[in-house]
């Protein structure tokens, strides 16, 4: 069985860790480098980087911060926002980027999930899915939460996974920046209908958030941003409690 991961998110506008909720109202959360150096220090086993308002300004991801970052840290580093070829992942690799992240690229052109595995391997791509429950369903939005596509959750993940994807990172618009917990519903549905691993994402307020994810559902990351960001809930004390719960922790 893969061991649980814990995965703070650095969300990017204009250079600085910003954080929402609901994918709206948006704050400022602190510098980047200084955040993800912490991180490192905290013992955390992964970090995400989503250049957030990339796609939506139509331009490409923040290369220059992420290769500062990448040269403080000596974890898997995921990077997302404004990718939309095979060239930009070879931009973002060369920065230091292990990972690369696509969500609305993917939903437009699905072949690029093809693409990027064939030439850096299903490893280095992870689908993001942002979700919401509307109309009693779970739908797929891209455009950071902005725009409604003709997908339900759970078929473009299984649909991603097939065209290559290596991991999908499913955030639930409906908890995002709530501190309610996670959408256990519909990461279960996506985690058990795929043989990928789930990153967890939006809604984490506390530590029983993410004992009950990794509990109730197959997910294999729970990620994070303003309780990290904030220090509200330091790392190592996250990974002892789990450990005590007895969840195979990194």
């Amino acid at each position: 069985m893969l061991k649980k991961r814990i995965i703070p998110c650095l969300d990017i506008k204009d250079g600085r860790t910003v954080k929402g909720i609901n994918f709206v109202d948006i704050q400022d959360a602190g510098d980047p480098i200084d955040l993800a150096r912490n991180y490192v220090k905290q013992g955390a086993d992964e970090l995400v980087f989503l250049d957030i308002t990339a796609t939506i300004e139509n331009r490409s991801t923040l290369i220059e911060l992420v290769k500062k970052i990448a040269e403080e840290i000596n974890i898997p580093f995921t990077v997302g926002g404004g990718i939309n070829s095979v060239e930009d992942v070879a931009k973002l690799i060369d920065a230091g980027a292990d990972k690369v992240s696509i969500n609305s690229s993917a939903v437009k052109r699905p072949a690029l999930i093809t693409e990027i595995a064939n030439q850096f391997g299903s490893q280095c791509i992870v689908v993001a899915i942002d979700t919401k429950f509307e109309d009693n369903e779970w739908q797929v939005f891209v455009h950071g939460g902005r725009t409604l596509t003709p997908l339900k959750t759970v078929c473009w993940a299984k649909k991603a996974e097939q065209l290559g994807a290596g991991e999908i990172l499913l955030t639930s618009m409906n908890n995002d920046g709530t501190k309610a917990g996670f959408a256990i519903e519909i990461t279960n549905e996506v985690s058990t209908a795929i043989n990928i691993p789930v990153i967890a994402s939006g809604g984490a307020g506390s530590k029983e958030h993410f004992k009950n994810v990794f509990e109730q559902t197959k997910t294999t990351g729970g990620l994070a941003a303003s309780i990290f960001h904030y220090g509200e809930i330091p790392i190592p004390e996250l990974k002892n409690y789990l450990k005590e719960q007895h969840i195979a922790i990194r």
